[in-house]
């Protein structure tokens, strides 16, 4: 099957894939990170809210791991191959490289960034830290402007990246390809 597809799309789909299974081993991982290190929170130690502000920041890991990791690449490769196999027309290699050179990096660092700010927090409230806003001041070594910039330029490398890949896609629909 993988005959009629052009060298570009199926090394696309290759890496789409292996990251996806790559993200979902990720995300379970992730899933048994926020099981144990919560546990290491123990119950009582500080208030409800406190406690749900400490570990919270690793259940949304394993969640956004497994959805923008996982399911959102394999969603475009199906995405890809359906619209080939509806008439779409071949998108060329720079338009996929958005998603694998663009996307997928960018979605690693947005996801190491919420793994490294989510265990500063929890180490904070568990050495005794209890004002969130000081455990905010802090993130980051304190370097606020810095933390925003790589914060913004892996979100918005992460959704350009994306957006280019589905106006690319969308744009191939207009007109069928000739058999």
């Amino acid at each position: 099957m993988h005959d009629d597809l052009p060298r570009h799309y199926a090394s696309t789909l290759r890496t789409l894939v292996r990251f996806a299974c790559a993200m979902l081993l990720t995300g379970l991982l992730a899933g048994v990170l926020f099981q144990e290190s919560s546990k290491k929170l123990e119950p009582g130690s500080v208030g409800d809210g406190l406690h749900l502000q400490a570990t919270l920041r690793l259940a949304l890991l394993h969640g956004h791991v497994l959805v923008s990791g996982a399911l959102v690449p394999l969603a475009c490769a199906g995405a890809l191959l359906v619209a080939r196999r509806c008439g779409g027309r071949e998108l060329g290699p720079r338009a996929l490289a958005w998603l694998t050179r663009g996307y997928l990096p960018f979605l690693a660092l947005t996801l190491l960034l919420m793994l490294f700010k989510s265990y500063h927090v929890l180490l904070a409230v568990r050495r005794g830290e209890g004002d969130l806003a000081t455990i905010d001041e802090r993130f980051f070594f304190g370097l606020a402007p810095a933390r925003h910039a790589v914060y913004g330029l892996a979100h918005v490398g992460m959704a350009l990246a994306l957006g280019v890949f589905a106006v690319a896609l969308w744009r191939s629909l207009g007109r069928p390809r000739e058999a």
